[in-house]
């Protein structure tokens, strides 16, 4: 791992909003020079979050609490059984292209889910991580979502990240249109059949680390 960049997994669930605050709170200290970046690995209670574009029509029913928070897109769900990875990179010290760090993110996250045996794939025009489903019935294979990325950048430093459905209970997704794709599944790396335990999914996660820094979102640099 990189010195420069802390690598930090919660032993425990994290209340929401609790980590949003520590969250900007990092990211604040990472753009005065007063921290390291950091890749923060956490899972949930139960909550549905709001993105910039949310829509309060796709808010179905409001079963867990619900936080607006100043990432992009629409509503999510996050609870247990769902990795949280919360990545605070400067961007300004890495190349300051926000749509290469977001290109990156999801091919960080679709590499390490191909190493777990998990074919998933950028769908056009949809933000998040996708791979395929059987079909209903014995029909054709369906796209479904397993990952979602949300990100803000603040003076040029990162905030949120990504999510990986590992084993959530995916009823939980019902109380929303999750990210506004009415007409796509939800499924996860149990529903497929894969490893499904954290420590599987950080370590697989953090061989990826370094090819995510140097090859998909930012120059070789600032290197321990």
């Amino acid at each position: 791992m990189h010195d420069d960049i802390e690598w930090r997994i919660a032993p425990a669930p994290i209340p929401y909003a609790e980590a949003l605050a520590e969250m900007e709170a990092r990211a604040l200290a990472v753009a005065e020079g007063r921290a390291r970046e950091l890749v923060w690995l956490l899972e949930h209670p139960p909550v549905y979050t709001g993105g910039t574009s949310a829509d309060p029509a796709e808010l179905l029913d409001p079963r867990f609490p619900v936080v607006q928070t100043g990432r992009g897109g629409r509503y999510t769900y996050h609870g247990p059984g769902q990795r949280i990875g919360y990545v605070v990179l400067d961007l300004a010290k890495r190349g300051r292209d926000v749509r290469r760090f977001v290109h990156g993110l999801e091919g960080w996250v679709i590499d390490t889910l191909g190493d777990l045996g998990i074919a998933a794939f950028r769908a056009p025009g949809r933000v998040g991580i996708w791979t395929m489903i059987p079909g209903a019935a014995g029909g054709a294979p369906a796209e479904a979502k397993i990952g979602a990325i949300g990100v803000r950048v603040r003076r040029w430093v990162t905030l949120h990240g990504f999510s990986v459905n590992l084993s959530p209970d995916l009823a939980h997704f019902g109380g929303i249109v999750p990210c506004g794709l009415a007409d796509f599944a939800v499924t996860s790396a149990k529903m497929l059949g894969r490893p499904t335990d954290y420590a599987t999914f950080d370590e697989a996660l953090a061989l990826r680390f370094a090819a995510f820094l140097q090859t998909h979102s930012i120059p070789q640099q600032n290197w321990a």
